[in-house]
């Protein structure tokens, strides 16, 4: 009987290979069993994942890393393609990030999605692992990195400092504040009227007195 889910290592993650033909909800379920099988195997370590055999959505694609998190003690760092130097560029980028927060005594990670109006405000820098629902925010003194989407509200610089940042996996902000700047959608996503297609990291600061979206890259996160 054919496999509906497969786990593969290699050198910078795991590869999980899934069925074409079954369903999306078969997968997720296969997909906790696997990890969850696994939990004492992997241990609680940080990986980059890249998910193979089939199209998803951006939405498919975060549903599969939350339910990664909730079943197991890994920490994905992004979803990446397996031979492509942009997203060799964004796991550097993200492990460097995680190194940063680890290394700040004052940093903290949160477990799981923010929903049903949920908020999260805390002193420090946190990693959230799971997703910023809408109607849902998260405040910080400092930087916010979301390990999913952010479709609600992010605070991040609540000490008046305008060189903090926030950094999601998928970036379609209800509203989003650094410092005293402040960025707020017409239509959510919509941002700079581009659908996107796939996952791409994108870290939101302040540059020339307002905030600004670019693509995550360990260069730019060395300006930080």
């Amino acid at each position: 009987m054919k496999e509906m889910v497969v786990l593969k290592s290699y050198p910078h993650g795991i590869v999980i290979r899934m069925d074409e033909e079954a369903s999306f909800e078969e997968i997720l379920r296969e997909v906790e069993y696997k990890f969850t099988q696994s939990r004492a195997f992997f241990g609680d370590v940080s990986m980059a994942v890249s998910l193979e055999g089939r199209e998803l959505s951006s939405r498919e694609e975060v549903q599969i890393l939350n339910t990664i998190h909730s079943c197991c003690d890994v920490k994905v760092l992004c979803i990446v393609g397996r031979d492509e130097k942009t997203d060799k560029l964004f796991v550097k980028a993200l492990r460097q990030m995680e190194k940063r927060l680890q290394g700040d005594q004052d940093g903290q990670f949160y477990r799981g999605s923010l929903k049903n109006h949920d908020r999260l405000e805390t002193e420090s820098s946190v990693i959230i692992l799971g997703d910023v629902f809408p109607g849902c925010s998260v405040v910080s003194s400092r930087n916010i990195i979301i390990l999913g989407g952010l479709y609600g509200s992010a605070y991040a610089g609540g000490n008046g400092k305008k060189e903090h940042y926030v950094v999601a996996l998928e970036m379609e902000p209800e509203s989003l504040c650094i410092g005293d700047f402040k960025y707020q959608t017409r239509t959510r996503g919509r941002r700079k009227g581009i659908l996107k297609s796939k996952i791409q990291p994108e870290i939101a600061y302040v540059k020339n007195k307002r905030i600004v979206f670019e693509t995550l890259t360990k260069e730019l996160l060395d300006e930080f």
